[in-house]
């Protein structure tokens, strides 16, 4: 399975957010890199946050608040 790598500015272009609110959301914990270069310090996301940036913003659209939206999403 290929899994595909994205940096922030991708990650919040491909999900139809602003870059600060997918910076938001992940200062929230809402979602989580999965890595970050060593020489520039870029952080890394993948599918799997993409997949949850549109749980997340379908959860908004239901009106629910970020704090019961982390609830339902945490592990």
């Amino acid at each position: 399975m290929i899994m595909n790598i994205y940096l922030l500015k991708d990650l919040a272009r491909l999900s139809g957010l602003s870059t600060h609110t997918v910076k938001y959301y992940l200062n929230l914990g809402l979602i989580k890199e999965i890595g970050r270069s060593p020489s520039t310090g870029f952080r890394y996301f993948n599918d799997q946050t993409l997949e949850r940036l549109e749980q997340i913003k379908q959860y908004r659209r239901n009106k629910l608040s970020i704090n019961k939206i982390k609830t339902l999403i945490e592990p």
